[in-house]
């Protein structure tokens, strides 16, 4: 990858505000007496409401979602192995036959749930319905609602998972046990796996699956989070987005050392203030901004929906990526600017050894977020140019996993769109790549393809935060929706 590094560096202004990061904060995070914490209004679904899925399996979807939202999946505390069998208990008392059920333990308390329901042909590779059990960490202190529980209030489900992911995990095991009842009798094999330690840990559920029982995720594609409905601000529709590539998810390591010496006796090559020079020049906007085939899509799609300032950028920078203006344009969302480039960011900080000592080492971690095709060594070349700081090492922890995007198969998209059409009719579907990371990185590595797509409608949902919420609304629509994007995809016919 090349690129001219010279518009890139601008003069660097003192630094006092970032150097300040380095020292105690008086009193530490306690001093502040007392936090209060509000619940943000939800937005709601404008319009008329989406067919729904019948009250008995809406009733199912709920008393499944809070089953998981009680069951604390958390790393530091969780039960992923409990929330696994209490879902395999539901599949079998629902006349799943055993051997089509199993909880694969590969250590205690990370459990992941596997499911099959058996289709015609046994040619034809099975779909597979993917969806993390797992959460990130819920202090009830930090919450004004106990975050282990599903409280159902203004118009949205609140609880730790609601909407990442046990919104998905409740819906896909109502729908197979609805699927079942009915008697669906899928073309194809349909899996359905619930995984651990896609939030964090050591035993992510979906690497373990395939390396030791791939078997049973053995699937012609997946369908995952990382998709969804997007609302705007006043509860408009705006589109419904597939997930069909992530970007990588790479730390690089800044450091300075330096001999050191007596405070009393500073010198120039102070280690955090060389440290701190080149992290300013870390902005998110220093990457070259690179499209592929799926944000090309995205912003050919989304250009119809955007407001003209953002749409005549979008339409800009598909006709030229070096448009700079249209670069500009884009980079002021920080949605958009995270798709047309990788980003890096300084996440962490460490230096000096006493107070009265001179500096020996200063650390700071970088996080980067790689586009599909961006190479971790090329990445961490420019930053280092970028810094421009001879004494400051950079190097790589670790190396991205590969993501490859997936490709924009018509037979998925085709069915994506009709659905959509039939429910919401016309909220466009745009195929996206998600800024973050998702267990779909496994898949897509060993070239299985993979979409984010839930039919799920929402703005912004406290997801890894405080009082995480769904529409309710959005999520039995989202049930309906999912559950005839299933059948539509195992039926006679799709290949």
């Amino acid at each position: 990858m090349s690129v001219s590094l010279r518009p890139l560096l601008p003069r660097i202004a003192p630094i006092p505000l970032l150097l300040a990061l380095f020292l105690p904060l008086p009193g530490g995070l306690g001093a502040q007496e007392e936090r209060t914490a509000t619940i943000p209004p939800v937005v709601l679904p404008a319009g008329d409401p989406a067919p729904r899925s019948p009250d008995r399996w809406q009733a199912l979807a709920r008393d499944i979602l809070a089953e998981l939202v009680s069951i604390n999946t958390t790393h530091s505390q969780g039960d992923n192995t409990a929330a696994s069998q209490a879902m395999a208990d539901r599949l079998l008392a629902a006349g799943f036959p055993q051997e089509d059920v199993a909880v694969l333990v590969p250590a205690e308390y990370k459990g992941n749930l596997v499911a099959r329901l058996r289709g015609r042909n046994r040619v034809l590779k099975p779909i597979l319905l993917l969806a993390h059990i797992d959460v990130v960490e819920a202090n009830p202190a930090d919450w004004t609602l106990p975050p282990f529980e599903l409280i159902e209030q203004e118009g949205a489900f609140y609880g730790r998972g609601t909407a990442d992911n046990k919104d998905e995990a409740a819906i896909y095991t109502a729908n197979f046990i609805r699927m079942k009842e009915e008697g669906y009798v899928p073309e194809r094999d349909i899996i359905l796996a619930l995984t651990a330690d896609e939030e964090g840990g050591s035993h992510n559920g979906v690497a373990f699956l395939l390396e030791e029982h791939p078997e049973w995720v053995d699937a012609a594609f997946v369908l995952n989070e990382g998709g969804g409905g997007i609302l705007d601000p006043r509860g408009n529709r705006t589109a419904n987005t597939v997930q069909a590539a992530e970007k990588k998810y790479q730390n690089v390591v800044f450091e300075v050392v330096n001999p050191g010496g007596h405070s009393s006796r500073p010198r120039e090559d102070n280690a955090i203030r060389e440290l701190a020079e080149a992290l300013v020049k870390v902005s998110p906007t220093v990457m070259p901004v690179r499209l592929n085939e799926v944000t090309r899509e995205y912003f050919r799609r989304a250009a119809d929906v955007e407001s003209p300032e953002v749409a005549a950028a979008m339409r800009a920078l598909l006709a030229d990526e070096h448009d700079a203006g249209a670069a500009l344009v884009l980079s002021r969302d920080i949605r958009l600017n995270s798709m047309i480039r990788t980003t890096c960011v300084p996440t962490m900080l460490g230096g000096g050894h006493a107070a009265n000592a001179l500096p020996q080492r200063a650390r700071s971690n970088v996080n980067c977020r790689l586009l599909p095709e961006d190479e971790p060594e090329d990445v961490r070349r420019i930053l280092e140019e970028l810094a421009g700081v001879p004494t400051l090492e950079v190097s790589l922890q670790g190396l991205a996993r590969n993501s490859p995007s997936s490709p924009l198969a018509p037979e998925i998209f085709d069915a994506i769109e009709a659905i959509t059409a039939e429910m919401w009719p016309g909220v466009p579907v745009i195929p996206t790549m998600s800024t973050g990371a998702t267990d779909a990185v496994y898949f897509r590595t060993r070239g299985v393809p993979v979409y984010g797509v839930s039919g799920l409608f929402y703005e912004e949902t406290g997801s890894h935060g405080m009082n995480e919420r769904i529409p309710v609304q959005s999520f039995y629509e989202g049930q309906e929706f999912l559950y005839r994007l299933v059948k539509v995809l195992t039926a006679a016919g799709v290949s």
